[in-house]
């Protein structure tokens, strides 16, 4: 967009014909080299939108998955009832079923191993998978903010050594033969700055959003470790029954939610 209001821009100042010194004209004059650093600053400009608006859109998903999570899911008697009311692709819903899982597998365990330890690395496990699926894309935007003004800095230099070309050749530095090359060279500077500056901006935006996400799946891990090792006794209060006391349920078996069936 840019780079289309400054050809635009040019055009305007030479009406009647083709423009000389536009982004059109510059790029077949600078050749392949130009071409090629231009196609690459675009595509990482497409790319770091891409990123930036599907990123946004799986942050809020799971944002509005926690909100869910805390108004309804602690209100059910057991983390299988509680998991039926999650989507099926939930993030809350894949770290539930993950500790249930861990659960039914600890009674399968032969070496002594402490049923707390176990749950826990399991439930880990299930968050950092998760955190590592928001985390993808991330590292291109980080390369996109480091790479590209050096991109555009590689057109810059091709464009000011054919301008001193063109000086060598013409003996003489005549405003017409260096003006082509000369904006050439600024056009990449500036396409390497607009592709460079969003990129890292939306890097830090996401990844200070995946941080609160984090926090968040890590604090309903905790919750939901505590309801496992407690026999259901230990749950954080459903949003909107405050003072109400959570059901205490028996001891149940490995393979059902809630409890923790020790080797003996």
């Amino acid at each position: 967009m840019f780079t289309t209001l400054i050809a635009a821009g040019a055009a305007a100042a030479a009406p009647g014909g083709e423009n000389p010194y536009g982004l059109e004209a510059a790029l077949r004059e600078g050749g392949i080299i130009a071409q090629s650093t231009f196609a690459i600053l675009v595509l990482f400009l497409f790319f770091s939108l891409y990123i930036l608006f599907t990123k946004l859109f799986e942050q809020q998903k799971i944002i509005n998955q926690g909100k869910r999570v805390r108004s309804t899911f602690w209100s059910a008697n057991s983390l299988r009832e509680g998991a039926a009311k999650l989507e099926k692709n939930s993030a809350y819903r894949q770290i539930v079923d993950d500790g249930i899982a861990a659960q039914e597998q600890y009674a399968m365990l032969k070496d002594p191993v402490e049923a707390h330890d176990w749950l826990h690395g399991s439930l880990a496990r299930s968050e950092a998978s998760i955190n590592s699926q928001l985390a993808g894309g991330l590292a291109f935007l980080a390369t996109c903010g480091a790479t590209a003004p050096f991109i555009g800095l590689f057109g810059t230099v091709v464009g000011i050594y054919r301008a001193l070309i063109k000086i060598g050749a013409a003996g003489q530095a005549s405003i017409d033969a260096v003006a082509g090359p000369v904006g050439e060279a600024l056009i990449m500077t500036a396409l390497g700055l607009v592709v460079a500056v969003p990129a890292v901006l939306a890097y830090n935006f996401l990844q200070r959003r995946n941080k609160a996400i984090a926090e968040q799946l890590n604090a309903f891990s905790t919750d939901v470790l505590g309801f496992l090792a407690s026999d259901g006794r230990v749950r954080p209060e459903a949003k909107g029954k405050k003072g109400a006391k959570p059901p205490v349920t028996g001891t149940t078996t490995a393979g059902q939610a809630g409890g923790v069936q020790a080797n003996a």
